[in-house]
């Protein structure tokens, strides 16, 4: 049975972008991460936000520009949004519905993790139950400002479990189970 994970490259400050989006902080600290591999080899299928897919690019400029995961990555990406485009866009499928969207990324991912891109989808997951995991690459700046990792003001306090602890480059990679 496929599994739902949050992944995304955090400041040591808590943001995954910066302000208004903007994921050029993020281009200077690309290096190899021996994790990444691994973890795209291990992923079936992306649900993605809708401000996620259609925001800033760290790859921007590059001929990785728009791929997932710079272009290491292909397969089925699901995009969670209220307003799906009238011009289909390839290989991407828009659901209005998260429960819909999970579901379908859950078939299309044949056993294999659904890799979730985006903070608010991430949010919306954790409190309809269905995140299984999260996964962090802690980055070595401090942004001071921009999207959180996770950001729900009054929200409940949610009980993490240490799955594994590794050195990338330049990165510390944080993998946690979400507790029953």
């Amino acid at each position: 049975m496929s599994k739902m994970l949050y992944s995304a490259a955090m400041s040591v400050d808590g943001f995954i972008a910066g302000p208004g989006g903007d994921m050029s902080w993020l281009t200077g600290y690309l290096g190899p991460n021996p994790l990444v591999p691994e973890l795209i080899a291990s992923i079936g299928a992306l649900l993605v936000g809708n401000r996620t897919f259609r925001g800033d690019d760290p790859h921007r400029g590059t001929p990785a520009e728009g791929k997932a995961f710079g272009g290491g990555w292909s397969g089925p990406q699901f995009v969670l949004t209220h307003n799906p485009p009238a011009t289909p866009v390839r290989d991407v499928t828009f659901v209005t519905d998260l429960g819909d969207a999970v579901s379908r990324a859950k078939a299309a991912a044949g056993g294999k993790y659904v890799n979730i891109i985006g903070a608010d989808v991430a949010r919306q997951c954790l409190e309809a139950g269905v995140l299984d995991e999260v996964l962090v690459m802690v980055v070595p700046v401090m942004l001071g400002d921009g999207v959180r990792l996770f950001d729900h003001p009054g929200g409940a306090t949610v009980g993490l479990e240490r799955v594994g602890v590794s050195e990338g480059s330049p990165a510390t990679n944080l993998w946690y189970r979400v507790a029953g």
